[in-house]
């Protein structure tokens, strides 16, 4: 059995330490967003994995405090990413593992993978223009979201060199939404993912938390699918 520590116990935290047996894990541990790093630090422990979804600006705090401890951590809060290089060099002074990802929704990642395809196509076609577009909970903090910053990295990786227009709503209880438009003279493409229950965000943490114990170096989502195909 795996020994889980949860950080952050809002709506996602709740959601994964309610799946975690399912996944061959023990919630050995709860931290909330309040008591941050020091909760972290005073933990009974042992733990094997972490699962942080908390907010942008306690990550670099709650990610030292554990590789101080050598527990691996699978970081699900976006908005932190300018911290990622020294992140990545205190993870790698600690010798943990940390697998960190805008969105952990399997489907999502394959519709990322069509995007970049799409993106690749309609870049040498000049008269079309792209946008995304992305929808989420009224509570949800950062906008763009950190999933439409991935996919927009993505049509831009792929050789679409064009501006991408990217623009965000914030209403209700929405649990995200992403629509990615290609718009020519006469025609229009659009291609869309929408999750219809966050519990595919907490599945897919314990998914990759499963895979991260024992593992070593800073991964991200494409490093977890390549061993699923």
């Amino acid at each position: 059995m795996i020994r889980l520590l949860i950080i952050g116990h809002g709506r996602m935290g709740k959601l994964v330490a309610q799946l975690a047996l399912e996944y061959g894990c023990a919630v050995a541990g709860v931290v909330t967003s309040a008591a941050g790093a020091r909760g972290i630090t005073e933990a009974a422990g042992p733990f094997d994995v972490a699962i942080d979804f908390t907010t942008p600006d306690a990550v670099a705090a709650n990610l030292t405090a554990l590789a101080e401890r050598s527990v691996n951590v699978v970081i699900g809060t976006t908005g932190w990413q300018a911290a990622e290089p020294e992140l990545r060099a205190v993870a790698a002074q600690h010798h943990i593992g940390v697998l960190a990802a805008s969105n952990f929704s399997i489907g999502l990642h394959i519709f990322r993978a069509a995007v970049a395809q799409a993106a690749s196509d309609f870049a040498a076609q000049d008269q079309v223009g792209a946008w995304i577009h992305e929808a989420h909970h009224s509570p949800k903090k950062d906008a763009p979201s950190g999933t439409a910053l991935t996919l927009k990295q993505a049509m831009e990786t792929a050789g679409y060199g064009r501006g991408i227009d990217v623009s965000s709503t914030r209403a209700g209880s929405i649990p995200g939404t992403h629509t990615v438009g290609f718009d020519g003279l006469s025609e229009t493409v659009t291609m869309t993912h929408t999750v219809r229950d966050r519990a595919v965000f907490a599945r897919g943490a314990l998914d990759v938390a499963r895979w991260l114990v024992g593992k070593h170096g800073w991964f991200t989502m494409d490093d977890y699918l390549k061993e699923l195909r």
